[in-house]
């Protein structure tokens, strides 16, 4: 909170401060990155690099096309017209995490925000992230950017750049909806702007949940949940079998690929901490823990993983079959990899079009029409005591 009011009293000044502390010691305004930036970025890398990320960007706009909503009106026979009209906010901010030290940059995260929100029909997009400790962007994030036609981007990061896009500073102006995943500082940040601002979610560390029947390859199974496992130290691992057979030969699966990780310290310490083998009845029971636990990420590697999907109450994506990891989704198959977490599935969605849009009502009535209605909309009003609400309806009435 202390931060996000220093961005309030002293704006840019603030964000160079903070980001010499935390990320770039040198770093100056402006904090912009010029346009010819991203296009050297962008021819910097391969032409496979280019075409792998036009790839992902293709399959996740074709996936968020179809979320599109219509604005649409209904008449009534007395010539009374209602309906609903839906409108892309003007604005959007999309916080995008650095990876370590900037080194390691999350350009599906970019993906991931970017192309909802022009789906939608944002005109404008500020993108923040992290700078690396010479005050640059990695190559690879600006080249996204310039790929999906983004031209505002900052070389600012954490909960004040969260700030800086909510009340807005003398370079970059404030927004109407932020989006994004960050760690704990810049989600408490997003949590405390909410209001100000739309936001996404409360996002928590990353968890994934695998239903296998005793079919599954233990192999495969161990993989995916690593996978999650590897994102961070609180992350939650977790698979559901009615295979005891299965669930002994995944549990030491898991300690011959840990080995063989680079990240095997984070991915040691979430599976120690949080990570479990459940030995459910029947896959059905399976089905109902998963339900309850309402993962970010749930696998259903099983024999007929569609005849179980009615069944999945609670989950922010689901992985049919065996041949359909988690990672698939992360990158590259078109469905949005930023998800409710931490149970929160059961209520909330994956970040998508709508929340991008925002809807407004109308309705339009003939004399005759209201004519017909005014005395009921005054007993309605009447009765919560409110006489002016009645006159407003009476007075142009004939009754």
């Amino acid at each position: 909170r202390a931060i996000i009011d220093d961005v309030r009293a002293r704006g840019d000044e603030a964000l160079v401060e903070r980001t010499r502390q935390f990320d770039a010691p040198e770093i100056e305004l402006p904090l912009a990155v010029p346009q010819e930036e991203l296009a050297r970025a962008a021819a910097s890398i391969s032409g496979e690099e280019r075409s792998i990320i036009m790839e992902a960007a293709s399959h996740i706009r074709t996936f968020h096309e179809a979320q599109k909503d219509k604005s649409w009106f209904i008449t009534r026979d007395d010539g009374s017209i209602l309906g609903q009209k839906v409108e892309p906010v003007d604005r959007a901010g999309l916080y995008v995490p650095g990876g370590k030290g900037g080194n390691t940059p999350l350009i599906s995260s970019m993906l991931m925000g970017a192309i909802p929100a022009q789906v939608a029909g944002v005109k404008d997009i500020a993108v923040v992230t992290p700078p690396r400790a010479d005050g640059t962007l990695n190559p690879y994030m600006l080249a996204a950017a310039y790929l999906l036609d983004i031209n505002e981007v900052y070389r600012v990061g954490g909960p004040w750049s969260i700030a800086a896009l909510a009340y807005g500073t003398k370079e970059i102006k404030a927004v109407d909806v932020i989006a994004g995943p960050g760690n704990i500082f810049v989600t408490t940040a997003k949590k405390l702007v909410q209001g100000k601002v739309g936001i996404d979610m409360i996002a928590g560390p990353s968890e994934i949940l695998v239903v296998a029947d005793g079919g599954a390859n233990p192999a495969w199974v161990a993989a995916d949940l690593l996978s999650q496992a590897e994102h961070d130290r609180s992350a939650t691992a977790v698979l559901v079998t009615e295979s005891m057979a299965l669930a002994k030969a995944v549990q030491e699966e898991l300690e011959v690929q840990l080995e063989a990780l680079p990240r095997r310290e984070i991915a040691r310490a979430s599976v120690d901490s949080n990570g479990m083998i459940i030995v459910a009845e029947t896959l059905m029971v399976g089905i109902d823990i998963a339900n309850q636990l309402a993962p970010e990420h749930l696998e259903l590697m099983v024999d007929d993983p569609f005849a179980c999907l009615d069944s999945i109450r609670n989950a922010g994506s689901v992985f049919l079959g065996r041949s359909c990891p988690e990672a698939l989704g992360d990158y590259f198959a078109g469905p949005n990899h930023t998800l409710p977490t931490s149970g929160t599935a059961r209520f909330s969605s994956p970040l998508g079009v709508d929340d991008f849009v925002k809807k407004s009502q109308f309705l339009y009535y003939t004399p005759e029409a209201l004519d017909a209605v005014a005395e009921d909309v005054a007993r309605f009003a009447r009765k919560e005591g409110l006489e002016a609400h009645a006159r407003s309806a009476l007075v142009r009435s004939d009754k």
